[in-house]
């Protein structure tokens, strides 16, 4: 049975990508097939319309299952679509001014299972906020926009310790703004 509690962005990620290869390797299919019998010379090679429109319409309703399926594949999209159903277990208001990254503690630690609004507030510039496992690799993200509501709701699953950095240009000075260790999360079996 498929645990959507045990769902992380790396799975998700892979599934789509799984997903979306073969999808894309049809469509490319069904492509090069149309172009080479309608560029044959032969009369034999025509096109059948009924078999082309076919095909078509079944990628059609292939794509949009696999956008609908993948959509509940995706942990967080209820979350976000329900917000108001969700009470935080913990907020983290995060201020962001001057390309530096302002938290309310050195290091914003995170109970496994507890749902956490992070809270980020710019008072100059336009900045992302986002966080990354110790490979790199993207757990969430947002764009943070001066004097306008900037928050994300996230539940942690799986232990870890990740960082913050800036995902959107903010001039030159913006390239170094990362918060090493910055969260952790704690408590997972």
């Amino acid at each position: 049975m498929f645990d959507l509690n045990n769902v992380d962005s790396t799975l998700v990620l892979f599934g789509q990508t799984m997903a979306y290869t073969f999808y894309s390797i049809a469509i490319i299919l069904v492509v090069g097939w149309f172009g080479w019998k309608i560029t044959t010379e032969s009369a034999s090679n025509k096109v059948n319309p009924t078999l082309f429109y076919s095909f078509v319409g079944f990628l059609t309703v292939l794509g949009m299952s696999l956008h609908l399926i993948t959509a509940q594949t995706i942990p967080w999209v209820e979350m976000d679509l329900n917000r108001s159903d969700f009470t935080p277990d913990k907020v983290f208001d995060i201020t962001v001014k001057d390309h530096k990254f302002h938290l309310p503690t050195e290091k914003l630690t995170i109970d496994c299972r507890d749902t956490v609004l992070f809270n980020v507030t710019s008072e100059d510039l336009t900045y992302g906020f986002g966080l990354f496992r110790q490979d790199n690799s993207m757990v969430l993200q947002m764009q943070v926009v001066p004097g306008h509501k900037n928050d994300i709701l996230w539940q942690f699953n799986k232990p870890g310790v990740y960082n913050i950095r800036s995902t959107e240009y903010s001039g030159p000075k913006g390239f170094n703004m990362i918060e090493k260790d910055a969260v952790e999360v704690v408590g997972c079996q």
